[in-house]
């Protein structure tokens, strides 16, 4: 969840002045995009309105319009894995933030997800990393939309990785995790399935919080 944090929440740090004021809360005159009040957020989220205005600043300063486009983002992503091509990683994730599928993430969309990953309850991350995997949003996640990710996630963390899963490679990884959660053998993994497997066994959820490090 590093790289998340740090691009819309850390470098803001600049400016040392934070207030309450409704004119920094929604400063908003020059933007193409107004998100949603504060309040409504503060309660469709686990932030509190502190944290979302910090957030919100940080996400202003980089996207000025006040929303981020998959290049922006594949941009934005690329300064923290130097090492590796975040490039394909970064458009899974995007697709991932951007619920409505319109081509931009919101800082509502933003918000939204970021709340899940950081302070969700275990069955909302899972459902959220589901949704991450199930590439054409069909409602099932293939083999082959695993290996998927799995390769954007080794390509981006470049030499990193290897190490820490002992030099599996990415289809070797996915075939263990697969057959596991396939439980009646149909070729594709469902919610459920999913959710089921990754709760009843701790080598993937270990693999899961290590992939988290992406976020």
């Amino acid at each position: 969840m590093g790289a998340l944090m740090v691009i819309f929440s850390l470098q803001p740090k600049q400016r040392r002045k934070t207030t309450d004021s409704v004119e920094d809360e929604l400063e908003l005159s020059a933007v193409r995009h107004r998100p949603e009040g504060l309040e409504q957020l503060e309660a469709q989220t686990r932030f509190s309105r502190k944290e979302l205005q910090i957030l919100y600043r940080g996400f202003k300063n980089e996207c000025p319009s006040g929303v981020v486009n998959e290049e922006t983002f594949k941009d934005i992503y690329a300064q923290f894995f130097p090492q590796g091509d975040a490039s394909t990683y970064a458009h899974f994730l995007f697709n991932a933030f951007d619920t409505d599928h319109n081509g931009s993430v919101s800082f509502e969309d933003f918000v939204m997800g970021l709340s899940i990953l950081l302070r969700g309850t275990v069955q909302e991350k899972l459902i959220w990393a589901f949704n991450l995997y199930d590439i054409n949003k069909d409602g099932y996640i293939t083999k082959e939309e695993m290996l998927d990710i799995m390769k954007a996630i080794y390509d981006m963390m470049g030499k990193c990785t290897y190490p820490v899963l002992k030099e599996e490679t990415p289809r070797q990884h996915v075939e263990v995790f697969f057959q596991k959660m396939d439980k009646n053998k149909d070729g594709v993994v469902t919610i459920d399935e999913f959710i089921d497997c990754c709760q009843n066994d701790e080598n993937i959820m270990r693999s899961m919080h290590l992939f988290e490090n992406v976020l």
